[in-house]
C-alpha cells in the first residue's frame, strides 16, 4: 500500500501497535457521535486495527485503510479509508475520522485531500463519493474544501445507536 505524505501528515498502513492511539479517539463519544460504529471497547479497537493491517496486504486491493500520523510528534491522530465500490465504473467512497484534539487545525482537509488526489491520480478513478451527517457541518466543510460537490440527501441512511439518520452525499467526478 502506498504511503501518502503531506506537509504535516503521513498516511500509512496501520500497525498492530497503533491500537492505543486509535482507541483514544474511537472510544470518544463526541468523536463517534455521527458514526455508525463506536464508541469502541478496547477489544473492538484492537479488532479494527488488526483488520486494517490485514486489509493493507490484500491484493487486489478493494479497501485502502490509512492511519493518519502527525509528523510533528509521530502520533496517530486519525484514520481515512478509500473503498472501491465498482471496479468497472472506477468508483469509490471515502471517509475519515480524527481525534478531538486534531479538530479545527486543517488535518482532516489535508488528509482527505491527499486521499482524493491519490484516488484520482494514482488509481485513475472516475468518481469518489463521501457522506456525512447533516449536523456534522465541519465534515461537510472538509468535503467541499477538497473539491467535492454536494449531490443530495440520503434519507434514513444509517441506523446510529437506535436512530435512523440522514446523510448528505458529496462527490468528486473526473471531467
Amino acid at each position: 500500500m502506498d504511503e501518502l505524505l503531506t506537509d504535516r501528515l503521513l498516511l500509512r498502513a496501520f500497525r498492530p501497535g497503533d491500537w492505543p492511539e486509535v482507541h483514544a479517539y474511537a472510544s470518544d463519544r463526541e468523536v463517534v457521535r455521527f458514526m455508525d460504529w463506536g464508541p469502541n471497547s478496547i477489544e473492538a479497537t484492537r479488532h479494527h486495527v488488526n483488520r486494517s493491517v490485514a486489509m493493507a496486504r490484500v491484493s487486489p486491493r478493494l479497501v485502502f485503510p490509512y492511519a493518519v500520523e502527525r509528523l510533528a510528534d509521530r502520533r496517530v491522530i486519525g484514520a481515512t479509508e478509500l473503498s472501491m465500490t465498482s471496479l468497472d465504473h472506477r468508483r469509490a467512497e471515502m471517509g475519515y475520522v480524527f481525534a478531538r484534539e486534531a479538530w479545527g487545525q486543517g488535518y482532516a482537509t489535508e488528509a482527505a485531500g491527499a486521499l482524493l488526489g491519490y484516488a484520482m491520480d494514482k488509481l485513475d478513478l472516475h468518481r469518489v463519493g463521501a457522506t456525512c451527517d447533516p449536523d456534522n457541518t465541519g465534515s461537510a466543510r472538509v468535503l467541499q474544501k477538497i473539491g467535492m460537490v454536494p449531490e443530495g440527501r440520503l434519507h434514513a441512511y444509517y441506523l446510529i445507536r437506535g436512530e435512523w439518520r440522514d446523510r448528505l452525499m458529496f462527490a468528486a467526478v473526473r471531467d
